[in-house]
Order: structure tokens, then C-alpha cells, then sequence
């Protein structure tokens, strides 16, 4: 399955983040073009798409105009002059951080570490894109703001929580942004948009001023169009605070673009983790998935149908890790106003803050053991991203917190466990419906194996090209 082919919206940013990199660095543009065509196709977009909550002209292109000096005076950064985006739960000095809600919230007084590395390399964020309330949801829609459009159908949803960055990328309003993933929140967006999406070790790029999020759930992730500007994103905003809780040795995710990765032993496991909602894989997903799996054989490597059993225990660890968090963080931001669901999940959330979280806590040495016996016979799992293609944007709107658990559970079952194991797993696309909805699958491999999956995840775009198929621009 596939879709037409289309130019993006914005000739800098389809020139992807290392080409635009490279323009600049020799002279062929200039970060004030670049970063004035991304603004200019966000205020375009932006009564439709919906991608952004803060936007930062003013600002970008006074910090473009320096590049430009910089870059005439033969500084060379990796991103000197690029025009990206971040998700608003990331702190920027002297913006304020929503994180999806609504009401009067002080702006940050300093950069996030994240934000602080893509400085020092040289990118100028263009603004901050939109979130649902504390990440919660697989949807990227909020009363404070509405709702975020997928760039390849305006009636669906793009994913979420990172569905504003992941929408931006897609349409070509920016050659890469970052986003967060603490259930999925960077793999779901990327599968519905066409878009590589990667959610590193956890640790790996820092979520300082937090020594960690969501009690460990949640990590930082790029989201591009290609596996290589995805991999240069992670490689510039990875890197510890002092801190930071998780710490992992550091990697190099660029060396691994364009490396022979061997032959793999891959698992196709479309089991879906146990939930206590009605699941089940759409018939034209699946099919997508063993269309890469057929692809993969190709290209030599052994692709054995193999479920992976999750077991009961990691889903009743998850609960009060992102439970708790979700209170931290709602406590964290007196002044926001949210929606009644989020006061809900909050206040279950400060029930399970405490001895019940510390047990959740204690239980990840145990999986870590069992879910890594698995891998003792395969090098990594190819999976679902997700259930289902996008739904509609408004079907999150107007119910309650049982019908939106189920919603989100039923499109959404695959992600949350390489969040609790704090592994790394990448989505790359793997076609399009019959509608023409993009499709995502993951590969998902244990601690610290981001440049295996990178290498594979590399092979299979230099097979597949699906960094051609971009939407048709509607606003």
C-alpha cells in the first residue's frame, strides 16, 4: 500500500534536518530564510493544523540573525540556523510550559537540559507544539487549545502526546521536533503521520529539571521524516544533567545510519499486552506488519513468528507509575486548569503514590529478567506501533474516564511496556490503509541497543523510501 507522492509546504524543511544543516553551513541559504519560511507556514497552517502553542518569531528570528553572523564568521555547529520545534511540557526560558492545560502559569525561568544541548548546537526553536493535558492521552486535543490535526486526513487525530510535533514534521512546517513518550506518546504519533519516531533508552536524553518523569515512564525522543535526521536529533540533544537519575553509557545513533546491521534474529509478535478492555488488531495493520516482516527476509534476516508474553505483572506496574505522575505533575502547576478526567486520574494517582508505587518501582529488576529471557533467542521484536489507524480528532470529546480509557486502550495497547522497561524502540512507517491513513509498526530491542535498531530502521527507509510520501498541503 502507498500514497501519492507530494512536496512539503516549506522547501527548507524539505530538505530534512541534515540537508538544511548543510545548506547552511554552505551558504546555499540563510537561517533567517529558513527560519522566516517555517514560521510563515506555521501561521499558515495554524487555523487548521493546529500544531503549536506557543510560537517564538520574535525571538527565532532574532537568534536566526545571530546564526547568520555566526555562520558568516565560519562557525560550523551541527544545527546552526535550523529551525525545529519542541513539545510544551519542555521548558524554554521565559515561555510558559501548558503541558496541554489551560489557566494563568508562571514561564520558566531557565532552558531544559534538552533545550540547553539543541542551543549549544546551534538550533533555533521556532516554538512549542501542542500537547493533551499532562500526556495523558494517545489524542493531541485540549479545551485550552482544541484540537491538532493529522496533515494527512484534517478529520483525524495525529497521535499523541506528541501529536503537535509529530503533525508540524509531517507537514512540513519543520525539518524535525522533539517530542516525549511515556506510553507511546512519540511511537504513536510518528505511525499515524508517516514519520520515524524514536524513544531512546530511558535516560538518554535528559528530562532535567526533572531527575526523571513520570517516575521513570517517560523519556525524550526526536521525531523526523528520516531515520538519519532522527538518529542527528537524538545525537545532539542526548546527554546527562548532573542530575539525572538514569544515566546510560553514551552512543553515537548517526555512526549507525547506513551500517550494515548483520543478519538479525527477529521476533513478529502481534500479541497484544493484557488489557482489561476489548482489543483488537485492525486486519489491514497487521497485514502492513507482515508486509515489513516479508521485506526484512529479504534483506537476510531470519523473521520468526513469535509472541512475546508480557505477563500480568507490568501492567499493574504501570498503573501507579503514571498515575503518580500524572498527580506529581498536576500538583507541580497550581494554577492550570484542566479537564474533569485529569482531576480524576490525578487524584487516583495520589492513592497510588506511596507504598503501592514503591512495590511498582521494586518490580522492574523481575521484568527486566523475564521479558529479557525472550531475547536470549532473538535480537529484537517487530510489533504493532499501534491497533488502529487515527481515529476521528472529536471522538475524545465529551465522555467520560471509562469511555476514553477504553478508546485509548483499544487503539492504543502496544507501546506502554517499553516504557516500564525503559528500553529502546523505534516506529517506522509500514504503508498506508486503503484510505490512505498511515501505518506504523516498531522495532523494539533491549537496554541500550538504539544503534541496532537504528541500523535496521535505516535499511529498511533505504528500501522502502518512505520518506517520499508526504500529505497534500490543505490550509
Amino acid at each position: 500500500m502507498s500514497a501519492p507522492d507530494h512536496l512539503a509546504s516549506n522547501p527548507s524543511a524539505d530538505l530534512g534536518l541534515a540537508g538544511l544543516a548543510a545548506a547552511l553551513a554552505d551558504g546555499r541559504t540563510t537561517s533567517v530564510a529558513a527560519v522566516t519560511a517555517a514560521l510563515d507556514a506555521i501561521e499558515a497552517a495554524q487555523p487548521t493544523l493546529n500544531a503549536f502553542r506557543v510560537v517564538r518569531r520574535a525571538a527565532a528570528l532574532r537568534e536566526a540573525a545571530d546564526a547568520d553572523a555566526r555562520l558568516a564568521a565560519g562557525e560550523r555547529l551541527p544545527l546552526l540556523g535550523v529551525p525545529i520545534a519542541v513539545k510544551d511540557d519542555t521548558d524554554i526560558a521565559g515561555e510558559v510550559t501548558a503541558f496541554g492545560c489551560g489557566g494563568e502559569l508562571p514561564a520558566a525561568t531557565e532552558d531544559a537540559e534538552s533545550v540547553r544541548r539543541l542551543r549549544a548546537a546551534g538550533a533555533v526553536i521556532v516554538g512549542k507544539a501542542n500537547t493533551c493535558e499532562l500526556g495523558q492521552l494517545p489524542f493531541t486535543s485540549g479545551a485550552a487549545f482544541g484540537h491538532t490535526r493529522n496533515p494527512w486526513d484534517r478529520t483525524r487525530t495525529p497521535g499523541g502526546s506528541s501529536g503537535g510535533s509529530a503533525a508540524a514534521v509531517a507537514a512540513g512546517l519543520v525539518p524535525a521536533a522533539l517530542g516525549s513518550d511515556g506510553a507511546g506518546s512519540v511511537r504513536i504519533p510518528a505511525s499515524w503521520t508517516n514519520l520515524v519516531g524514536i524513544k531512546p533508552q530511558r535516560g538518554r536524553i535528559s528530562t532535567w529539571p526533572l531527575a526523571e518523569a513520570f517516575n521513570g515512564l517517560t523519556v525524550n525522543g526526536p521525531l523526523a521524516r528520516t531515520v538519519g535526521d532522527a538518529a542527528l536529533l537524538l545525537d545532539v540533544a542526548a546527554g546527562p544533567h548532573r542530575g539525572d537519575r538514569h544515566t546510560p553509557a553514551p552512543i553515537e545513533a548517526s555512526a549507525a545510519v547506513g551500517r550494515d546491521p548483520g543478519r538479525l534474529r527477529i521476533a513478529l509478535s502481534l500479541r497484544i499486552p493484557f488489557t482489561a478492555t476489548k482489543t483488537a488488531l485492525d486486519p489491514q495493520i497487521a497485514a502492513a506488519v507482515h508486509a515489513l516482516a516479508t521485506t526484512l527476509r529479504t534483506l537476510g534476516h531470519t523473521v520468526t513468528v513469535a509472541d512475546l508474553h508480557y505477563g500480568l505483572l507490568i501492567g499493574a506496574t504501570f498503573l501507579p507509575r503514571s498515575m503518580a505522575g500524572i498527580s506529581r505533575v498536576h500538583r507541580a502547576m497550581p494554577g492550570a486548569v484542566v479537564d474533569p478526567r485529569t482531576t480524576a486520574n490525578s487524584r487516583i494517582g495520589r492513592v497510588l503514590d506511596g507504598p503501592v508505587l514503591a512495590a511498582a518501582r521494586l518490580a522492574e529488576p523481575l521484568l527486566h529478567r523475564r521479558i529479557g529471557a525472550f531475547f536470549d533467542d532473538y535480537d529484537l521484536v517487530l510489533a504493532p506501533t499501534t491497533a488502529t489507524p487515527p481515529p476521528r480528532a472529536e471522538e475524545i470529546d465529551g465522555i467520560g474516564v471509562g469511555d476514553t480509557n477504553n478508546l485509548i486502550t483499544a487503539a492504543c495497547p502496544y507501546t506502554w511496556p517499553w516504557n516500564v522497561l525503559g528500553w529502546p524502540a523505534v516506529n517506522v512507517p509500514a504503508g498506508f490503509t486503503d484510505t490512505g491513513l498511515p501505518i506504523g509498526a516498531q522495532l523494539m530491542g533491549t537496554a541500550n541497543t538504539e544503534p541496532m535498531l537504528i541500523s535496521l530502521a535505516a535499511q529498511l527507509e533505504a528500501e522502502l523510501r518512505w520518506q517520499r510520501h508526504r500529505p497534500t498541503p490543505w490550509w
